[in-house]
């Protein structure tokens, strides 16, 4: 039987966990009568413990996938797809696209800031690779103050605002946040499966491209 590997930036329970339920649901369009290994690499994602913005997420999520490349060619492993995963938050001002709001008087005006939980993953298979990412949960006005204002990573301000430890290798703050509805694996999960949309439904991803190239001759 034919083996696909998988490799993952993270050793993290929720991460890995994530992945094998995904590809519960997408294996079989991906490759028929294949066997697939995960297999968890610690890397680098150069970027913040906690992300705070969504170009910050998807450029943590790439660069895990690029760097587990970079392994895979100095080691001679033979892995097939390369994962980067990344959560964090995003921040979102209502009201106007514009960095300041001005009343008439001309008095500069708060707008209203806010904050969301994101998870993001990255797919390779080493020629190209997609983005995929989780919907989006609002965090407490306390909580994003702690870690956007007070430099608090998100995992330790999360363990103390749930009056717990370690939460980010259980429920993560999805679980703590939604009442455990949604948990960080559940989060992932969903991100995983949109970023390897363009590989188990290549056709699709084909004829959209072949038809918007047609439709400009």
């Amino acid at each position: 039987m034919k083996k696909i590997t998988i490799a993952v930036g993270s050793k993290r329970g929720p991460k890995l966990n994530a992945i094998t339920e995904a590809l519960q649901s997408f294996s079989a369009a991906l490759a028929h009568d294949t066997q697939f290994e995960v297999v968890g690499v610690e890397v680098e994602s150069g970027v913040s413990h906690t992300p705070t913005s969504r170009d910050e997420l998807m450029r943590g999520a790439r660069q895990r996938a690029e760097a587990l490349q970079q392994t895979a060619r100095q080691g001679g492993a033979d892995w097939q797809y390369f994962v980067g995963l990344e959560g964090g938050l995003d921040v979102v001002c209502e009201g106007a696209s514009a960095d300041k709001i001005f009343s008439h008087s001309g008095l500069q005006q708060n707008r209203h800031r806010r904050v969301f939980l994101e998870s993001w993953a990255y797919v390779s298979d080493g020629a190209r690779g997609h983005f995929g990412r989780s919907g989006s949960i609002e965090l407490p006005v306390a909580l994003a103050h702690e870690v956007l204002e007070n430099g608090v990573e998100l995992s330790i301000a999360i363990d103390r605002f749930a009056g717990a430890v370690g939460i980010r290798d259980a429920q993560g703050a999805w679980g703590v946040l939604s009442n455990n509805f949604i948990t960080r694996q559940e989060a992932f999960r969903v991100a995983v499966i949109a970023a390897f949309a363009p590989f188990y439904n290549a056709k699709m991803y084909h004829a959209a491209v072949v038809g918007a190239s047609d439709a400009f001759r």
